[in-house]
């Protein structure tokens, strides 16, 4: 009888070669191949429309067009992703440690979990653009005002994820914990810290989004730098593909920093599985 190799999949009873192929595909296919050609895919058509269509560039430039712009701008563009960038990461540092300190402090406390957590959603309600002049007036046209503004904005997801992590112990680890007369703040460091990080990250995948956006909206409102500033000073000189190549280095930045936190969350998990 001959074994089938490791490199072979278990393809259910009655599915016919067609149908098969596309249960291995995901397999045999690497894991960018598929985003790469898809992104490829929507490029070349956003390329036939607007050329084939003759739409005219102020509309909707050809991506050729977007990437020449970018291209030709390049040093203007990073010269205004610096602060964009730097201000995102200061925010979203922030946002970390706060959002991190009030869920511990929501579960530690029941006094604070009743004064705290219904104020808290109640902020989050509203509508985040409608306070982002505010923060303008209260702060200036600074960068303290488009960091804070987005520390208001991104610290909420990790403060849920983290609170829902460090109620996840299980029902029994708690008793034996009770058993052994460990206080509320023992549990808390050594038992629910502990089994909180994959829901701390998880949080933070959602912040680091928030947290880009949020500076990006305090440059609309009120900059003279940043790649929000750049956006809205091409946009209203109708150079749409000026705008467009601001937004794609948005993307890579974002894709940048969303890849920081997959890293640290790998390297957390190995330390604790190393231990």
């Amino acid at each position: 009888m001959v074994e089938p190799s490791s490199s072979s999949v278990a393809v259910p009873r009655g599915i016919g070669p067609t149908r098969a192929w596309f249960v291995r595909l995901p397999t045999q296919v690497p894991a960018l191949a598929l985003p790469v050609a898809t992104a490829f895919l929507f490029l070349a058509a956003w390329q036939m429309i607007a050329v084939l269509g003759h739409i005219s560039p102020a509309i909707l430039p050809p991506p050729t067009m977007v990437l020449a712009r970018l291209t030709e701008n390049f040093s203007l563009i990073m010269k205004h992703t610096y602060p964009t960038t730097i201000e995102t990461l200061l925010a979203f540092g922030i946002s970390i440690p706060l959002g991190i300190a009030l869920a511990a402090l929501l579960v530690y406390s029941t006094v604070a979990q009743q004064a705290l957590y219904p104020n808290i959603i109640f902020f989050q309600l509203i509508p985040k653009i409608a306070l982002a002049p505010l923060f303008i007036v209260w702060l200036g046209i600074g960068p303290s005002s488009r960091i804070t503004f987005s520390v208001f904005i991104c610290f909420f997801p990790i403060l849920i994820a983290t609170a829902a992590g460090l109620r996840a112990v299980e029902t029994n680890m708690l008793r034996l914990c009770r058993s052994l007369r460990m206080s509320e703040w023992q549990v808390l460091v050594r038992i629910r810290f502990p089994t909180s990080p994959p829901y701390i990250f998880s949080g933070m995948k959602i912040s680091v989004t928030l947290a880009i956006i949020g500076v990006v909206v305090g440059e609309f409102i009120a900059s003279q730098q940043g790649l929000g500033y750049l956006i809205l000073f091409a946009s209203s000189r109708q150079q749409t593909d000026l705008a467009l190549a601001c937004i794609a280095v948005l993307c890579v930045v974002g894709l940048l920093l969303y890849g920081l936190v997959v890293v640290a969350e790998k390297a957390i998990t190995a330390l604790y599985d190393f231990r």
